[in-house]
């Protein structure tokens, strides 16, 4: 295997390779071979997952200076060392399903990093210096143990995809809504109370997840017909407990369905979802609109939000 490995290295390093595989090859360590004389200078994508790496090289960027691709998926490493700093071309960086416990702040010299997926270690929290990351465009946290994000974070103005499913996140920083191109946020299985308000104002984000947050009763109005994803959302009532909500217009009385319950009040960080209920109660009654006559009498008391939801 020994032999095998040097010999791929080498052909590498003779033809100029821009791409080598170095997948399910059990390395417990990194290879000197690829640190040898030169390095792979050509090298622009170095492969390694699944593998028992637990560190990586300080002169990894002397020898491969024109990394772009570093792909280090299932290993053991446990600290992302302070000269992964020093790979200024790398746009990609995964280091899913490791054990890292640490991510150094020298991650936020890599300028022209594009995606970072950190997903399935053992961090706490991220540095500040990711918010120095001005090129990110993915950034995936999901399934560690972060009990908040960065405040710096809204600070990466190419950030469109962030996933940070599965930690222990109380709140959201309202910096997030600051972001100009998020276009998926995705914040499932955590133990979320409420959303900042802003949330959603931007035309560029369309898609929230936020099932399994059990704690969370309410969404902010912004985020009306964007969001996708909210089954877990509030705490399970029985419906003996409920009491049923209903909508009059003039001399007829129409109760709400059990299902569609009370979320929000006046204690509470967020707005009701009006226009939840609305909809509910829109569509289950529908059969009983004859000739439109309640149908205009209801859209005639109804706020004129409802009305353009309802209508679009």
């Amino acid at each position: 295997m020994a032999s095998e490995l040097c010999k791929t290295i080498s052909v590498a390093r003779l033809e100029k390779h821009k791409n080598l595989f170095l997948n399910y090859r059990n390395l417990h360590h990194f290879p000197l071979e690829l640190l040898k004389d030169e390095g792979l200078q050509y090298l622009e994508r170095l492969y390694m997952k699944r593998n028992s790496l637990t560190t990586l090289p300080e002169n990894l960027a002397q020898k491969l200076p024109n990394l772009v691709e570093l792909y280090l998926h299932s290993n053991n490493i446990v600290v992302v060392p302070e000269a992964i700093g020093s790979l200024v071309k790398l746009q990609c960086l995964d280091l899913s399903d490791n054990a890292l416990e640490i991510v150094c702040p020298e991650i936020g010299r890599l300028r022209a990093l594009r995606h970072l997926r950190l997903a399935n270690n053992q961090l706490q929290f991220l540095p500040p210096e990711v918010g120095d990351l001005k090129e990110l465009q993915t950034l995936d946290i999901s399934t560690n143990r972060l009990l908040t994000l960065p405040e710096r974070l809204h600070m990466c103005l190419s950030l469109q995809y962030l996933t940070v499913d599965r930690n222990r996140l109380w709140y959201v920083p309202r910096h997030l809504c600051q972001l100009p191109s998020l276009n998926e946020l995705s914040m499932a299985g955590n133990r979320l109370a409420f959303l900042p308000l802003d949330l959603g104002r931007s035309r560029e984000l369309q898609y929230v997840y936020v099932d399994n947050n059990i704690n969370l009763k309410g969404l902010p109005s912004y985020l009306y017909n964007k969001v996708i994803g909210c089954s877990g959302c509030g705490a399970p009532i029985q419906v003996s407990e409920v009491k049923l909500l209903s909508f009059s217009s003039g001399p007829r009385t129409v109760f709400l369905p059990a299902e569609v319950k009370a979320i929000g009040t006046e204690h509470d960080h967020i707005l009701p979802l009006q226009e939840l209920a609305m909809r509910s109660l829109y569509h289950t009654y529908h059969r009983f609109l004859k000739g439109g006559q309640l149908l205009v009498l209801w859209l005639t008391a109804a706020p004129p939000s409802v009305c353009r939801l309802l209508t679009c």
